[in-house]
C-alpha cells in the first residue's frame, strides 16, 4: 500500500470529493468539448468497475492525465475559449445600450430582482432531484397541474408513496418565517458580502476563491464548487482549480451565482459578464463559465428593458456565438419566433436531455434553455415564468431563481406577489459564517451602495 492510501478512508469520501467515482462523468464532458477520447471508453468502464482501493485510485490518476493530454477531434465545430480576451473576441458584434433607470425605480427593479430569486428558488426547492413523472403526479393529485402556486407538505400527503423520500424537504407551509439557506441563495448573498462587500468591484479570482473557504463550510457546495473548493484548500488556484479531476467543470453551478453580478451593473450586460467571468472560472470552464456570463447578462439588461427577447439576445451578445450553449439558446429563441406552441418547445427540450442521467439533469445548457423557454413563453408573468421553469424538472430551484431574478428585475417589486412572497416574512436565512439570517430590505440596501460610483 503506497504512503497516500494507507491514510485515506476511500468509501467515507464523497463522490465529488473522490475522482474515480465520476469517470464516465469525465468521458462524456471530454467527448463533448471536443477531445479526442472515444478509445478510452472500454478503460473508463474497467477502471469504474474495481473494487475501491490504491489501484483504482492510481489508474484513475492515469485516466485523469490521459483525458487532460488527449488532443480535440479534428472537425469539431465550436469555438469554445476560457480565457476574457479570447469570449470577447468570439461573441456577436452587437453590443446592448440603454440606460437603466435611476433611484427609487432601480432600486425597486434590485428588490423585485431579490425577491423574485428568493420565492423562485423556494418554489423549486422541495422537488429538487424529483423527475417529472412524479413532480406532475404530486401535482395533479393536489389540483396544482399546470403548476400555479408553492407545493406543500399538505400536497404530498395526497400522494402517499413520495411520503417516505420526500417529505423532509423544506415545504412552503413548513417555514419558520423566512425563506430556507439554499446554494442558490448563498451564492448571492456571499457575492454582495464576501466577494465585492470585501474586495469591491475589482475583485479578483483568487480573491472569490478566499471567500468561499472563509465563507461557507464544504459541505455548502456541491458538484464542481466542491471539487474547486477541495482544490483551494491543497493549493490549486484558479483558473486551474477548475479543471484539476472536475468532471463537473459545465455543470450549472456557476450560472446560479450570477445574480449579484447583474444586480451591480444595471444596463451593462457587458460589465457584469466580466465579473461573472471571474467569479466562473475558478470552479467551471467553456459553457459554464457561459452560463453564469449569459444569465448576470441578461439580470443587467433587464434592469433597463421590458422586451423578453431583447434580454435574452443581450446575453447571447456576451458568449461566443459558436458555443454550444449559444446554439442551443438560439435555437429556442427560434422555436418561438417560428410560434412553435409552448407545450411542444418544452417537450423538444425534454427529448434532448435525459432528465433520468445526472449530467443531462445538472448541466449548464439543458438549464439554461428551461429558463430561455420559461421567459419567452412566461411572457414577463412572474408567477407562470417561474412556475413553467420548475415544472419543467430538472434542476428545479436554481432554474426559478435565475427565472424569478431576471423578471423581477424587469417588472419591479410589485410583481413578485404577495402569494409568493407572503411565506417568507422578507428574510433569508444562509450557511453563511457570521451572516445567517438576513433581511432582505438590508441586501437591496448594499446591493445599491455597490452600483458604479
Amino acid at each position: 500500500m503506497n504512503f497516500d492510501a494507507k491514510y485515506l478512508n476511500l468509501s467515507a469520501m464523497h463522490e465529488w470529493e473522490l475522482y474515480s467515482r465520476s469517470l464516465e462523468t469525465e468521458l462524456r464532458e471530454c467527448l463533448d468539448e471536443g477531445r479526442d477520447v472515444a478509445q478510452y471508453e472500454a478503460l473508463c468502464r474497467a477502471v469504474s468497475a474495481l473494487p475501491m482501493g490504491e489501484v483504482r485510485e492510481e489508474l484513475a490518476n492515469v485516466f485523469f492525465r490521459a483525458m487532460m493530454d488527449a488532443p480535440m477531434r479534428a472537425g469539431y465545430p465550436y469555438e469554445e475559449p476560457d480565457d476574457l480576451e479570447g469570449i470577447r473576441a468570439a461573441r456577436p458584434a452587437e453590443r446592448f445600450s440603454r440606460p437603466a433607470p435611476g433611484g427609487d425605480a432601480l432600486k425597486d427593479r434590485i428588490r423585485g430582482a431579490w425577491l423574485g430569486r428568493v420565492c423562485g428558488c423556494l418554489l423549486g426547492k422541495p422537488v429538487e432531484g424529483m423527475r417529472t413523472p412524479d413532480m406532475h403526479e404530486l401535482l395533479k393529485n393536489s389540483g396544482n397541474f399546470p403548476l400555479a402556486r408553492y407545493m406543500t407538505l399538505e400536497d404530498l400527503k395526497k400522494t402517499p408513496r413520495l411520503m417516505p423520500r420526500w417529505a423532509k424537504r423544506t415545504w412552503a407551509d413548513c417555514l419558520d418565517g423566512c425563506a430556507p439557506t439554499d446554494d442558490d441563495t448563498n451564492y448571492t448573498v456571499m457575492a454582495a458580502r464576501g466577494i465585492v462587500g470585501k474586495y469591491g468591484r475589482d475583485f479578483t479570482s483568487d480573491d472569490a476563491a478566499v471567500a468561499w473557504m472563509d465563507c461557507q463550510p464544504k459541505n455548502a457546495y456541491c458538484t464542481a464548487e466542491r471539487r474547486a473548493f477541495r482544490n483551494f484548500v491543497i493549493g490549486i488556484r484558479p483558473p486551474l482549480s477548475a479543471v484539476y479531476k472536475n468532471p463537473d467543470r459545465e455543470y450549472i453551478g456557476a450560472q446560479i451565482r450570477a445574480d449579484y453580478f447583474g444586480y451591480i451593473n444595471p444596463g451593462d450586460p457587458a460589465a457584469a459578464a466580466e465579473m461573472a467571468w471571474r467569479d466562473a472560472r475558478i470552479s467551471h470552464v467553456k459553457n459554464g463559465i457561459y452560463g453564469e456570463m449569459f444569465a448576470a447578462a441578461m439580470i443587467a439588461a433587464a434592469a433597463a428593458s421590458d422586451d423578453i427577447v431583447e434580454v435574452v439576445r443581450a446575453g447571447l451578445n456576451e458568449i461566443p456565438a459558436k458555443s454550444r450553449l449559444s446554439e442551443a439558446v438560439r435555437a429556442v429563441l427560434d422555436d418561438f419566433a417560428s410560434g412553435r406552441g409552448e407545450d411542444e418547445c418544452f417537450a423538444a427540450i425534454a427529448g434532448r436531455w435525459d432528465e433520468f442521467k445526472a449530467y443531462d439533469w445538472v448541466h449548464t445548457i439543458s438549464n439554461a434553455e428551461i429558463v430561455t423557454a420559461s421567459l419567452l413563453y412566461g411572457g414577463g408573468d412572474y408567477g407562470k415564468s417561474v412556475c413553467r421553469a420548475v415544472q419543467t424538472g430538472f434542476d428545479t430551484d436554481c432554474n426559478g431563481a435565475t427565472v424569478g431574478s431576471i423578471v423581477g428585475m424587469m417588472k419591479g417589486s410589485a410583481a413578485v406577489g404577495g402569494e409568493w412572497t407572503a411565506p417568507i416574512c422578507g428574510t433569508l436565512d444562509t450557511s453563511i459564517f457570521g451572516v445567517n439570517r438576513v433581511s432582505i430590505e438590508a441586501m437591496v440596501e448594499l446591493t445599491m451602495s455597490h452600483l458604479p460610483g
